[in-house]
């Protein structure tokens, strides 16, 4: 599984960052070893290289696929899974929230938008709700 190899990946990683760098609770995960902020036109530069290297292209109006459209693209599809397995987004969205760094879960719920079929369903859950009928799709 992707995910796994990626999670014990990070997890490699914090492990020999460990042993280079002082912890503290308000640190960047990426760092260099004088403890600062990787810079954030090296952090792009090398994104766009692996980007490249992966065929990832881009979509929609902007010309460059945008490290924050792996997190975009990640709560959709997140949502849209959850969908599929019939799954109550309300409270599966609350995790997701916190997963994700949201300090408002209205931030999350935000992503919905972007998703026609789930918009759909949420409008359809609201007439429901207005008609006075339990909307749960």
């Amino acid at each position: 599984m992707i995910a796994a190899a990626q999670a014990n990946a990070l997890g490699s990683y914090l492990h020999i960052r460990e042993r280079f760098v002082r912890l503290e609770e308000e640190q960047a995960f990426f760092t260099i070893a004088s403890e600062q902020r990787l810079n954030k036109r090296t952090v792009y530069g090398v994104f766009q290289r692996l980007r490249l290297a992966a065929g990832i292209v881009p979509r929609g109006s902007y010309p460059h696929v945008r490290i924050h459209d792996l997190r975009h693209t990640f709560i959709c599809r997140r949502l849209e899974r959850w969908q599929a397995d019939g799954c109550d987004i309300d409270n599966a969205i609350a995790a997701l929230s916190t997963y994700v760094g949201h300090t408002k879960v209205s931030d999350t719920y935000w992503y919905m938008t972007g998703i026609p079929d789930l918009m759909a369903i949420a409008g359809s859950r609201f007439e429901g709700f207005a008609l006075g009928e339990d909307a749960h799709v």
